[in-house]
């Protein structure tokens, strides 16, 4: 999570336990643990994952309660991590993807998270089989209609509090709230409902990276017990709910899960990260006639007052003969406004677009044609068979940069047009044998390679006890 997630929760004296020493099994045991666990998942029927911050550290995020965790630093008195990437570009790790695996195999029937990162949703898990039973960072909700809203910036509150943008979903133009908990703040009925009914039916509820210290979170596990069903721990840390365990792993969940979808016969997918941008096309005749007042703007996807949070600049070039200055635009929200002679003939507009740190991609770049006489009509793209396009070139390039059109629509007053764009800005390989992340990027210096014992986004994350949640 975002450092200043810590800073905007309530005070509270009571974190739990932190800072406790971390466990490694010996290498003979921990394979003859993750055999054990692939066997055990092999014959599940109905295989529930329980999920914590250490499913997301290798990702860059720290936890809270770890040796190096946040808490942990702030009850010894030590500095907090700086931030070397922004939080809203992580992306999945290796168990995240492979939890993905697994649900598409039929193997996988819901997880239940603690955590708030989003990483869950955005590794590809369907909602309708997931419970983010702390919130999402990345979330809004309409508390009218009940529409939800994921985003590619960290909403700005937590707490359930109203945030700045209303519904748009057409059905009501309520404001938005949050979906993070605040200490005080109950669990919702509609992520704990189906977690603590996948619990009692489950034959199996592997917990991963969590130390089990969340009331009343922790406790769900525990109702698979009642009906038959087994608990698994893979955590570096004891927990409270280890004697109750069948199975319990001291390893990183990377290296067991890995080592389970390898005797399993199943690959972890690669990540594809797909963003969303719009330009706005407008033109209007100048009082006397004889000129085109046009303006083009490149704007996020969530409301004219969101930010493109994964573009830094913008460079506007022109083809078809016409005597233009380029321009750089560097400051949000990018917009360029120009005056074009009513007899001009059609030309092209090129754009670049410079992405921020966390994309595994320098840029990329659109065209389009401008003819002030031509109607603007409406084109209806299929989006699904867009995105799924994209990944594939994505996954067979081993490159990010493409985009593709989901959505063209003529603009009444001023006359112009809007167009949506989907653009890949991560594609990540992981590498079972090395442990290691792949990321391909035609930036300079090439492929870029991550170990898991590097967080290259020190961020905070994790969630914690809590005194009221009930």
């Amino acid at each position: 999570m975002s450092l200043g997630y810590a800073e905007k929760l309530s005070y509270i004296e009571d974190v739990g336990n932190v800072g406790m020493s971390e466990i490694f099994d010996p290498p003979h045991i921990l394979g003859e643990k993750i055999t054990k666990l692939a066997m055990m998942i092999r014959k599940s029927k109905h295989l529930v994952v329980f999920t914590g911050a250490g499913i997301s550290t290798s990702c860059g995020i720290p936890d809270f309660r770890g040796p190096k965790g946040i808490w942990t630093l702030q009850r010894e008195g030590r500095a907090l991590p700086e931030a070397s990437l922004p939080f809203h570009r992580a992306v999945p790790s290796m168990t995240h993807m492979a939890l993905v695996e697994l649900e598409k195999a039929g193997i996988l029937k819901f997880v239940i998270s603690q955590n708030i990162d989003g990483l869950h949703l955005r590794s590809g898990i369907p909602r309708e089989k997931l419970s983010e039973l702390h919130g999402n960072s990345f979330m809004e909700i309409c508390p009218s209609c009940g529409v939800e809203y994921l985003r590619d910036f960290e909403v700005e509150t937590i707490g359930l509090k109203e945030t700045s943008r209303p519904c748009s979903s057409g059905v009501c133009v309520a404001r938005l709230k949050d979906t993070v908990l605040d200490w005080e703040d109950a669990l919702p009925s509609k992520e704990m409902n189906p977690a603590e009914k996948h619990c009692k039916i489950a034959d199996i509820v592997l917990c991963l990276g969590t130390s089990l210290q969340i009331t009343p979170a922790c406790n769900l596990p525990l109702k698979s017990l009642r009906g038959g069903g087994k608990i698994v721990i893979v955590n570096l840390q004891k927990t409270p709910k280890d004697k109750k365990a069948s199975l319990v792993i001291h390893g990183l969940v990377d290296k067991v899960i890995a080592g389970v979808m390898d005797m399993l016969n199943l690959k972890i997918p690669p990540f594809v990260r797909i963003d969303l941008f719009q330009t706005f096309f407008t033109q209007a005749l100048s009082l006397d006639k004889r000129y085109w007042n046009w303006s083009l703007k490149v704007a996020s996807v969530h409301g004219t007052k969101a930010t493109l949070p994964f573009v830094n600049s913008v460079e506007v070039s022109f083809s078809g003969g016409q005597n233009m200055k380029a321009a750089l635009l560097q400051k949000q929200p990018f917009q360029l406004k120009r005056r074009t002679v009513r007899t001009a003939k059609p030309f092209e507009i090129l754009l670049k677009l410079n992405f921020s740190e966390g994309c595994s991609c320098a840029r990329t770049q659109i065209k389009f044609s401008v003819d002030f006489q031509a109607s603007v009509g409406c084109c209806k793209y299929d989006k699904d068979a867009v995105f799924q396009k994209l990944r594939d070139m994505a996954i067979q390039d081993q490159t990010s940069g493409k985009n593709g059109i989901i959505e063209r629509k003529a603009i009444a007053t001023p006359k112009g047009e809007s167009t949506v764009y989907a653009v890949v800005t991560n594609v990540i390989v992981y590498d079972k044998t090395s442990n290691v992340l792949e990321t391909y990027s035609r930036s300079k210096g090439g492929p870029k390679r991550r170990s898991e014992d590097v967080n290259p986004i020190e961020t905070s994350q994790k969630r914690r006890k809590a005194p009221r949640r009930r």
